[in-house]
C-alpha cells in the first residue's frame, strides 16, 4: 500500500476511534482525554495493532501538544493571576514542591537510584509530572454545588493558575538537565534569558497585536498571526535557548491573553485541536504505550504507588499551607482535595519526557491511571466534605459564567 494512503488510513482510524471513546468517557463522567488514550491503546501494538507509531504521527502529536499549550496560555487570566494574592501563591508553590519531592523520592526508592546516579534526572521528571493540576472537574463540582465563587473555590482557582505557570517553569529547568554537557547553572541562565526575551519581545508583539486588533477586530487574520507567533515561539525557545518548545508556545499564549480578541484566537485554535491535532496527540500516547507481559506486575505496583503519592502530596502541600494561612481544617482539606486532579498538562510533561528519552512509554500507564482515579475521587470527596462542612454559597457574578474551564 502506498505510504500516503497508509497515512490517511491511520488518521481516519485514530480520529474515529478517539472521538467514539472520548464520548464514551464523557458519558461515564471521566475526562475525554482518557477515552482518547484508551482508543490509542486499543488500536496500537498493545492490543489490535491497527496503527503503528511513525515519524509522521509523532510530528502531528508534537504540533498537537504545542497548540494545547498555546491555548492554555491564551486562557490564562493575567489580571486574576496578579490579584490572586500571597496565600494562593504560597498554596501553589507548595502544591508544586511537595508533589515534586514525593514523586522524585518514590521513583528513586522504588528503583534504587541514588542522587548521583545518571538516572536521577528521570526521577525528578516523574516528580515534575505530579506537579500539574487540572481543576476542570473541581470547577464543575463546585459550580454544581453553588460554591465556585466562595472563598475556598476562589482560592483553588487562583492557586491552580499559578500552579500551571510554576509547573511550566519547573519543567523547563528539568528538561535542561537532559543535556549532561550543560551545568544546572547554565540551565538557570538559559531559562532566565528566555523569560527576559519573552518580556521584551512579547511586549512589542502585544502592542502590535493590540494596534491591529483595534483597527481590524474579529478578522481571521488575527488567529492566523497568533498561530504563526505560537509556532515561532516554540521554534525559537528550543533552537536559541535550549528551552522546551511547549514553553515557547505557552509564552506565546500568555503574550496574547490580554488582547481583545484572545477568546476569538482560542476558539480558532480549539477547532484545529478538537478536530485533528488533539485526538492524534492523545491517541498517540496510547499507541506508543507498548507494555511487555514481564512489565505488568512491577509497573502495576509502581502505578498504584504513583497515584497514592501524587494525590496525597497535593492534599498535604496545599492543605498544610492553607491551614497555616488561617483557613479552617475543613476548608484546608477542601483546598487540598480540590487541587489533586490531574489532566492534559501531566500528559504533556510525560510526553516531553518520552521525547527526550528521560522516561519510557510504559509510564504513561501510571499517568493515565492518576488522571482517571483523581477525576473520579475528587468530586466525590468534595461533595462529602461540603455536605459535612458546608460553606455559605455565593451567587456567580454576572458575566463571569464560563470564564473558567
Amino acid at each position: 500500500m502506498d505510504k500516503g494512503n497508509i497515512v490517511f488510513l491511520n488518521l481516519a482510524i485514530i480520529i474515529a476511534t478517539a472521538k467514539v471513546f472520548g464520548m464514551l468517557a464523557r458519558k461515564l463522567k471521566a475526562p475525554q482525554v482518557v477515552g482518547e488514550i484508551i482508543a490509542g491503546l486499543l488500536i496500537g501494538p498493545s492490543v489490535f495493532g491497527l496503527v503503528k507509531s511513525s515519524d509522521f504521527l509523532s510530528t502531528m502529536a508534537e504540533i498537537g501538544v504545542v497548540l494545547l499549550m498555546f491555548s492554555a496560555g491564551l486562557e490564562t487570566n493575567l489580571r486574576k493571576l496578579a490579584s490572586s494574592g500571597f496565600v494562593a501563591t504560597l498554596i501553589a508553590c507548595f502544591g508544586v514542591a511537595v508533589p515534586m519531592a514525593g514523586g522524585t523520592v518514590l521513583y528513586a526508592v522504588y528503583y534504587g537510584i541514588g542522587i548521583h546516579d545518571p538516572q536521577f534526572a528521570n526521577a525528578i521528571l516523574i516528580g515534575c509530572i505530579m506537579t500539574a493540576t487540572s481543576v476542570g472537574i473541581t470547577v464543575e463540582s463546585l459550580k454544581e454545588m453553588g460554591y465556585l465563587n466562595g472563598k475556598v473555590g476562589t482560592t483553588i482557582l487562583s492557586a491552580a493558575i499559578i500552579d500551571d505557570v510554576i509547573g511550566i517553569v519547573v519543567l523547563t529547568f528539568v528538561l535542561g538537565l537532559r543535556d549532561k554537557s550543560i551545568t544546572p547553572g547554565q540551565t538557570v541562565l538559559h531559562t532566565f534569558l528566555f523569560f527576559i526575551w519573552v518580556v521584551v519581545f512579547g511586549y512589542i508583539v502585544y502592542r502590535a497585536f493590540r494596534w491591529y486588533d483595534a483597527r481590524h477586530p474579529h478578522t481571521r487574520r488575527i488567529p492566523i498571526a497568533g498561530l504563526a507567533l505560537c509556532l515561532f515561539m516554540a521554534f525559537s525557545a528550543e533552537e536559541f535557548f535550549g528551552i522546551a518548545d511547549i514553553t515557547g508556545a505557552f509564552a506565546a499564549g500568555i503574550i496574547l491573553c490580554n488582547v481583545r480578541d484572545s477568546k476569538y484566537i482560542a476558539e480558532k485554535m480549539d477547532i484545529n485541536s478538537y478536530m485533528l491535532f488533539g485526538p492524534v496527540f492523545f491517541a498517540s500516547i496510547g499507541i506508543k504505550t507498548d507494555i511487555s507481559p514481564s512489565d505488568i506486575v512491577p509497573l502495576l505496583g509502581f502505578s498504584v504507588c504513583f497515584v497514592i503519592v501524587a494525590m496525597s502530596t497535593k492534599i498535604i502541600g496545599c492543605g498544610f499551607i492553607a491551614r497555616v494561612s488561617r483557613f479552617s481544617w475543613s476548608d484546608s482539606l477542601k483546598i487540598g482535595c480540590g487541587m489533586m486532579t490531574r489532566g492534559e498538562v501531566a500528559l504533556i510533561i510525560a510526553q516531553k519526557g518520552l521525547a527526550t528519552g528521560m522516561i519510557e512509554a510504559k509510564y504513561f500507564t501510571s499517568v493515565i491511571l492518576l488522571i482517571l482515579v483523581s477525576s473520579v475521587i475528587t468530586p466525590i470527596t468534595l461533595k462529602l466534605l461540603y455536605s459535612k462542612f458546608p460553606e455559605a454559597p455565593e451567587p456567580s457574578p454576572v458575566g463571569e459564567e464560563g470564564e473558567w474551564r
